[in-house]
């Protein structure tokens, strides 16, 4: 098919390689803009455009596609179809109308659960024991559309980046088969029941609430890894990276063991296994300990 690919995060690079690999023509992909980076604001090209341009394949930054000039670029290219994997951006009407077989969807839940921004942090959250990937037709209700095809995955107990590399491989993989056999996937209408909705992550969220369970704290340092859930000491933020569950039996927040820094939660405690400070590499606890210590008995809020 001839096709177009909008997508800007590492998620998205694997549908655009197995688009490649199964010999359809991309004739432009579209990413968010470069965005600053780094202690110096240097504009940092999304890793959809660098995969694209080191392809050799015309890349598009509109900031919005809602501009009537956008909208008649688009519509030039005399598409099959559009394929989207986490491209961040608004399709309107003439977007979504101008490919022939429409715009379709790699989305990163079995729908109708976890619509919206970020699908696989609240079924971590959440603590769902299954998550998957949808082909979906897109329409311009948010991740409402019929879907072709899903696949489905066990959680376990993978971080937020482990399963999203995850997802990506088995979205790239399912995107590839609904294209090659397209006439014979049917489109089916998401049930009525069972919808959530997965609303973008608040920075405030990453911070370690010790007032809750350990398996829930334990769900909020998977789901916010990476960048990593945090707690604050001595006014630095410390992040732990993985942990591991333990009985525990003092007040929430209650560092129990400073050489393992072993902290209560309302129910049980948590032994972070691989932390990080500001600007250093991730280390065990026991290598923190040794130049930052935590003594027991320590309150951490």
């Amino acid at each position: 098919m001839r096709l177009a690919f909008m997508g800007t995060p590492d998620f998205a690079v694997p549908t655009l390689d197995a688009l490649l690999a199964a010999g359809h023509e991309v004739a432009a992909v579209y990413t968010q803009p470069p965005r600053p980076a780094g202690r110096g604001k240097a504009l940092l090209p999304s890793p959809v455009q660098r995969r694209a341009e080191a392809a050799g394949i015309e890349v598009r930054t509109p900031a919005t596609l809602r501009d009537p000039e956008a909208q008649a670029a688009f519509a030039a290219l005399d598409l099959d179809a559009a394929v989207v994997a986490a491209y961040g951006l608004i399709l309107p009407a003439p977007i979504l109308e101008a490919p022939r077989r429409g715009c379709l969807n790699v989305h990163a839940s079995l729908l109708p659960r976890w619509r919206g921004a970020a699908p696989i942090q609240r079924a971590i959250l959440a603590g769902d024991e299954m998550t998957g990937v949808c082909i979906m037709q897109m329409e311009q209700g948010l991740d409402t559309g019929p879907v072709y095809a899903s696949s489905a995955t066990v959680i376990m107990r993978q971080t937020a980046g482990e399963l999203t590399a995850k997802l990506a491989t088995m979205g790239a993989m399912l995107m590839v088969d609904v294209l090659a056999e397209f006439d014979h996937y049917v489109a089916e209408p998401q049930p009525d029941e069972g919808v959530t909705y997965a609303t973008k992550v608040d920075k405030a969220e990453t911070r370690i609430d010790f007032t809750r369970s350990a398996i829930d704290v334990d769900r909020q340092i998977r789901a916010f890894n990476p960048p990593g859930a945090w707690f604050d000491y001595h006014g630095e933020r410390v992040r732990i990276l993985a942990c591991r569950l333990v009985p525990g039996g003092a007040l929430p927040g209650t560092v129990m063991d400073g050489s393992s820094v072993t902290i209560a939660c309302s129910e049980g405690a948590i032994i972070p296994t691989l932390v990080q400070r500001a600007g250093r590499a991730a280390m065990t606890a026991a290598e923190l300990v040794r130049g930052f210590p935590i003594p027991k008995g320590t309150r951490l809020a």
